[in-house]
């Protein structure tokens, strides 16, 4: 799994496991920006029933910029995951510098509806380096 998904952390008995790609058909570097695709594959490991509410995003840039995105699920979607249970989705991430880095978390219900934070693994945005 460590070869599929290069970054993973486990909080509360969920994995969240993360691969990122540049996208250099979707990157316009002349127009400053660059673009990633990342999959994410969130895994119940406890044993409980739980669903993704909300998720937070820390992203930041080459120059050391933050933005914070927050929202409702995933994609659209507010997963319910019973134990043993994975949910992936893909996304995507605009910056307007070659690197950066991605990091946040999610929030879960649980059963009995306490709410559980789980956390996304730091994972860095680098493009190719390119000949100017």
């Amino acid at each position: 799994m460590k070869a599929l998904f290069p970054h993973a952390a486990m909080t509360h008995g969920i994995t969240v496991r993360v691969a990122a790609s540049f996208l250099p058909e979707q990157s316009q570097p002349e127009s400053a920006r660059w673009f990633w695709v990342y999959h994410i594959r969130i895994e119940n490991g406890s044993d409980r029933t739980v669903q993704l509410r909300n998720r937070h995003w820390r992203i930041t840039d080459g120059r050391g910029g933050v933005s914070i995105v927050d929202g409702a699920g995933v994609v659209g979607e507010q997963p319910v995951l019973a134990p043993g249970q994975a949910h992936d989705y893909v996304s995507g991430c605009p910056l307007d510098t070659p690197h950066g880095s991605m990091e946040g978390f999610y929030t879960f219900d649980a059963e009995d509806g306490s709410p559980l934070e789980v956390r996304i693994p730091f994972f860095p945005l680098a493009a190719p380096a390119t000949a100017n």
